[in-house]
């Protein structure tokens, strides 16, 4: 029986040791792998911060810095996973009564309060995690900015800024210099007009006082002596005194005295020119902000490449197109049918007093409001809001008929294409809808324009109209901002001519323009000079009739006439030695590299 007893006591005792280094070898490969159980970025080793609503993937804050900057990936949703999991605020201790947190946000205040606020207590208030929320919607444009494009200009800006440092200090120093020099003559000249005013000005007031006091005693003397004249002196004796008091009374006044003063009269060398010419002789010029040409970020690549597509319902051949936002685009047809359609081609907003059988009947402002020609020629404005239809400039001269509008980001300016019959001239009106401006007319006197169907304006001012000489033949004719004609393009240095149709330029001024004739996009450069057949006819795009430039995401949206369809493109990129900048650093031997099109990480050695 104790054999037994051992027997099974030392079984126990082996038993507990084995469970004991189960558990541990248990933990120990908890332990290791929870080290691959920690969420990853997709696109390098690092630890996920940030995660990409669109894609979907999840990102290191490198990587989503990258993925914000991108034109590929820029208007993305990208939120951090606190975020994405319903993040709820920590809660904060109040300022004033540190026993209490902030549970509630003042929208009269717009602050934080807690319970014992006594100040908001008649205010209005909500729970601070809606505030929060809320808050974060209105803001989210501008973080997407920040992200964006703030983060892209940065070194770029950077780099201006640390090199303008090291030359402000050696281009500041003769300024200073010039500036105590004419300080101390400034002061000088002002201690001169001190000495002068003290010693000559007030001196001469202080004299011709003191005359004046004499002068009245001297009169009150006289009339006393006239008095002591008609009481006691006997009217045969008053020859020779009365006639000598009334000479002196009526002779003293006639007599003026004379001071030779300077009466602060400036010398040649003390003026008001002086004065004038030491205190504008040095000038500071407000420079602005400073900004970055696109030339310096931005670049083509080798061809454009196709991002998405959409058919729009309810339109019958399309014939220009306006890019509202990044998912959002008014289409208009030949008839009256001008609509408003997100990416899927969901129908959002339909305009019904559109005029029908017009090109470049539509734009859109820089507040998202529609501008668009009438069925009595009269451009009117819808709000942003799709609730409000204004008339902005109303139709007074019934000889012209607007052909085509576009708004001027860099002006505010509204270009407008008129046309009357054999003749045409484009017209600009400022945000007020007042006339500045009339083009119509060559250098040398005869007519520009024959129809202008679509136009539009370059970043150098040039203004840029599709123009249909006929039915087969047409022009694109650039203008300078004063009117001056630039050139006429009127197609490919092979000899074929150009039928142009929707017309745009981009961030880098080139003008794309669509010709029917060959069913292509032409790209040319600000001068005329042909660059290339940026898009062919293809399966995604049969004929290309009208085109938009998002500036935003630097997309090129296109309209196919016959089949309605919407396709977009990208041939612009930002530079490499900027997007890459801040690329996630390798770790040791060990190299990642991301395709453009997935979120898999391919590892090299």
């Amino acid at each position: 029986m104790t054999q037994t007893a051992h027997i099974m006591d030392t079984a126990s005792s082996q038993y507990i040791t084995a469970s004991s280094q189960y558990i541990t070898a248990s933990s120990q490969y908890i332990t290791a792998s929870s080290q691959y159980r920690v969420n990853q970025c997709s696109k390098c080793p690092g630890d996920t911060a940030y995660h990409c609503v669109s894609c979907p993937c999840d990102m290191c804050p490198q990587c989503k810095e990258n993925h914000v900057k991108d034109l590929q990936t820029i208007d993305h949703d990208v939120v951090s996973h606190r975020d994405k999991i319903n993040y709820i605020p920590t809660q904060e201790i109040c300022v004033r009564h540190p026993s209490h947190v902030y549970t509630k946000y003042c929208e009269c205040c717009q602050v934080p309060a807690c319970n014992n606020c006594q100040t908001h207590r008649k205010h209005k208030k909500i729970n601070v995690k809606t505030a929060y929320k809320t808050n974060r919607q209105q803001h989210r444009g501008t973080i997407h900015t920040i992200r964006s494009e703030a983060l892209f200009y940065r070194p770029v800006l950077l780099t201006g800024i640390k090199a303008d440092v090291k030359t402000c200090h050696t281009e500041f120093s003769p300024l200073q210099s010039e500036m105590l020099t004419k300080a101390q003559t400034l002061k000088d000249l002002i201690d001169h007009v001190v000495y002068d005013l003290l010693n000559n000005v007030l001196c001469y007031f202080d004299f011709k006082h003191r005359c004046k006091k004499q002068k009245i005693k001297m009169i009150r003397h006289i009339v006393r002596l006239r008095r002591y004249e008609h009481r006691y002196v006997q009217p045969a004796f008053t020859f020779s005194a009365l006639q000598f008091l009334s000479f002196t009374k009526t002779a003293l006044p006639q007599i003026h005295l004379t001071l030779h003063t300077s009466q602060l009269s400036m010398t040649e060398s003390l003026n008001k020119e002086d004065v004038m010419e030491s205190l504008s002789a040095i000038q500071i010029t407000e420079r602005g902000n400073r900004r970055v040409g696109n030339q310096c970020l931005l670049k083509l690549t080798s061809g454009a490449e196709f991002h998405q597509s959409l058919t729009v319902p309810g339109v019958d051949f399309c014939y220009h197109i306006s890019c509202v936002t990044s998912d959002r685009v008014w289409v208009s047809d030949y008839r009256n049918n001008l609509m408003l359609t997100d990416t899927t081609g969901v129908p959002l907003h339909r305009v019904e007093d559109s005029r029908s059988g017009l090109y470049g009947l539509h734009t859109v402002n820089s507040e998202s409001e529609l501008i668009y020609i009438d069925r009595n020629y009269n451009i009117n404005k819808l709000s942003k809001d799709m609730k409000t239809t204004t008339t902005f400039i109303e139709r007074t001269d019934y000889t012209w008929e607007p052909q085509s509008v576009y708004w001027s980001p860099s002006t505010g300016d509204l270009l407008v294409g008129m046309y009357v019959t054999y003749t045409a001239k484009v017209t600009r009106y400022n945000q007020s809808g007042q006339l500045t401006q009339t083009i119509q007319y060559h250098n040398t006197g005869r007519r520009l324009y024959s129809k202008p169907r679509y136009i539009t304006e370059n970043n150098n001012g040039d203004v840029v109209v599709s123009d249909a000489i006929d039915f087969v033949s047409g022009a694109v004719v650039v203008t300078e901002r004063g009117g001056r004609h630039r050139f006429s393009y009127t197609g490919h240095p092979s000899g074929s001519q150009l039928w142009p149709w929707g017309i745009c330029t981009d961030a880098l001024s080139h003008i794309l323009v669509c010709d029917t004739k060959t069913n292509t996009v032409q790209m040319i450069n600000k001068d005329g000079q042909f660059l290339s057949h940026l898009l062919t006819e293809s399966q995604e795009m049969d004929e290309p009739h009208s085109l938009s430039y998002d500036v935003n995401t630097h997309r090129l949206w296109v309209v196919s006439g016959w089949d309605n369809k919407v396709c977009v493109y990208r041939y612009i990129t930002r530079q490499d030695a900027l997007t890459d900048e801040h690329r996630p650093r390798p770790d040791r031997d060990t190299r990642y590299t991301t395709h453009p099109h997935n979120n898999s990480s391919t590892k090299r050695k």
